[in-house]
């Protein structure tokens, strides 16, 4: 149903700062700029960085991971360690590295099988929720499977266009949250169809047309499904 990860958008407070982390630190390219906000590419995945002047607002304290090559990882790590405070973790083969945006944000940076050079896609989105039940009840409707839980039942990993993990309130790696109000769009070559199958549960529905749907899911995330 829902083909692609669109954009993931992050609420900062300052823009050259998050032009500095994001543009020079991270080396992405910056696609468009505006007033209030700047759009990097990650890939063929849009990183929004957003002032809070309006709504949807981006997500606050936000745990995200960018794809890297695994032949990077090393090069990566000399390259930040001597500004940031940077954590590993190993996944099976893979390592990630984790350091904080200007806002707070909690960057992984992991070891996947992408081309690069650098950045190439973004591979995970953690979400703040109330109830882990039924937040995971409602991305399943919209094609998600769960793939692993953890063993106190607070938190859920899911598969779909990217790494879904949805948190009741905790700390993981790196003391990282999940993100509040987070706003993620979704491509789809059916809109309207991502709504049924969650119309029964969306918090709200913001806007519907054939070219794009918004949502808010029962947390308060804002989710557009678009072609």
């Amino acid at each position: 149903m829902l083909t692609g990860l669109s954009w993931l958008a992050l609420e900062v407070k300052y823009l050259e700062s998050a032009r500095a982390f994001y543009g020079e630190t991270l080396g992405l390219d910056l696609r468009t700029q505006g007033e209030t906000e700047l759009v990097f590419a990650a890939g063929e995945t849009d990183l929004v960085c957003r002032r809070p002047d309006g709504v949807p607002r981006g997500g606050l304290h936000t745990h995200y991971a960018f794809s890297i090559p695994a032949a990077e990882y090393d090069e990566w790590w000399d390259r930040l360690e001597d500004e940031y405070d940077l954590e590993q973790a190993q996944f099976g083969p893979a390592k990630s590295l984790y350091l904080y945006d200007p806002d707070r944000n909690c960057v992984e940076l992991g070891q996947q099988d992408v081309a690069g050079p650098g950045i190439d896609g973004i591979f995970e989105v953690v979400l703040e929720v109330e109830e882990i039940e039924r937040a995971a009840s409602f991305y399943t409707e919209l094609g998600f499977e769960t793939v692993d839980a953890g063993d106190d039942r607070n938190r859920v990993r899911m598969a779909g266009p990217m790494a879904l993990e949805l948190w009741e309130p905790q700390l993981g790696i790196a003391d990282a949250r999940g993100g509040v109000h987070v706003d993620l769009g979704f491509e789809t070559s059916e809109p309207t169809g991502a709504l049924e199958a969650v119309s029964d549960r969306v918090a709200r529905v913001d806007r519907v047309d054939d070219e794009r749907v918004v949502v808010r899911d029962p947390d308060g995330h804002v989710l557009t499904f678009t072609t």
